[in-house]
């Protein structure tokens, strides 16, 4: 595990999964038919609990002002601050490899009470799996 500091807020759109795990695939191919891929922006997994049930968002950062908006896509911030993180190298051979990340994030003490388990998907091979810490 490593603490990662983001030092500034992320502004980012979305399409929610229509269900946790078993959406998450659906709602990435909807992004990417939306934003199709770019090295030039981040794309993100960002989920939690919400009324009991996992809410996963397949994300992508706004780069240019109204993109959500003009796009018909909901919006959230990812607060700077520092991140407990694990990275994965070549998730697409362990797809579990993510949730037993978070699972092992989620015992570290001080998380953000409000904070997203975030995947940040790095290129196609490695992921950050982070979640923000308080403060």
């Amino acid at each position: 595990m490593e603490i990662i500091t983001i030092t500034k807020d992320i502004k980012v759109f979305y399409i929610t999964a229509s269900a946790f795990p078993d959406g998450i695939m659906d709602a990435h191919q909807k992004l990417h038919e939306l934003v199709p891929f770019s090295t030039a922006r981040k794309y993100f997994g960002i989920s939690r609990p919400e009324n009991g049930v996992i809410v996963y968002k397949a994300a992508t950062e706004e780069i240019n002002p109204g993109e959500a908006e003009k796009l018909n896509c909901d919006e959230l911030v990812l607060k700077r601050g520092n991140y407990i993180c694990l990275t994965i190298k070549d998730y697409l051979n362990d797809i579990q490899s993510i949730g037993k990340a978070f699972k092992e994030l989620l015992l570290y003490p001080d998380l953000d009470p409000n904070g997203y388990c975030v995947e940040w998907y790095l290129n196609n091979k490695d992921v950050k799996c982070m979640i923000r810490l308080k403060g």
